[in-house]
């Protein structure tokens, strides 16, 4: 899940995250310090060359939020024809998506530590993705938490500018209102036409605690109309 921090004052920058304590396993870490170089990188502000990150020429999709990493990993092994950016800022989860990474044989994953925003605005070229995921970023189900989440007008634009045309942008969560809220942002945003049906995508481990909760997930889908914009 990704948190975003509330205003601040005059308007503090808009961050993806709020770093929790979180413990770490041997395992995971043991995966983390050994694979880091070969996998991971962090997000520092510094442009991006994904063709040097990946090794060759493909679409690139950047899912923000992967939890522990199975969702991610199931997703790549089944789409070998995409290169997936997975960003976070939780070690343990950086550790159990690269245990999968190694397990699996994946070539097609990266794994970024830091802020989605920073890597959204300073680190990818304009029109360099063919999607951005978000599957149950934190909904803040408090009224007078909404002004907290992620997806807002200005994270939208920000992602407009990173999609390809024709690149898609979907989201997935468990509260009701969320998937309105974003359906609704979507539709007022000139840069996106909602589609009908989402793209596929493996069944989480968050979702599987909604669904045990009563609360069944909802996806929300658009693409990036064209042209892109220009830098």
């Amino acid at each position: 899940m990704s948190d975003v921090l509330p205003d601040q004052g005059d308007r503090a920058p808009m961050r993806s995250y709020k770093r929790r304590g979180s413990r770490i396993t041997p395992g995971q870490a043991d995966a983390r310090e050994r694979l880091w170089r070969a996998y991971g990188r962090a997000v520092d502000g510094a442009p991006l060359d994904l063709l040097a990150l990946f090794g060759r020429v493909a679409p690139v999709v950047l899912e923000i939020g992967f939890g522990m990493g199975e969702a991610s990993a199931e997703q790549a092994a089944a789409e070998p024809d995409r290169d997936l950016l997975a960003v976070d800022v939780h070690p343990p989860g950086q550790g159990a998506l690269l245990r999968e990474v190694e397990a699996r044989a994946l070539t097609n994953v990266r794994v970024l530590d830091g802020d989605a925003t920073l890597l959204l605005r300073e680190m990818l070229a304009p029109g360099s993705l063919a999607g951005v995921r978000l599957y149950f970023p934190d909904p803040w189900p408090k009224r007078r938490h909404w002004k907290r989440r992620l997806i807002t007008s200005e994270f939208l634009d920000l992602v407009a500018v990173a999609l390809a045309p024709e690149g898609v942008l979907h989201v997935a969560t468990d509260w009701a209102h969320y998937a309105r809220s974003v359906r609704d942002l979507l539709d007022a945003h000139p840069a996106y036409a909602v589609l009908p049906d989402a793209p596929w995508r493996p069944l989480t481990r968050f979702e599987r605690q909604g669904l045990a909760a009563g609360r069944p997930a909802q996806d929300v889908a658009a693409v990036r109309r064209s042209p892109a914009p220009v830098p």
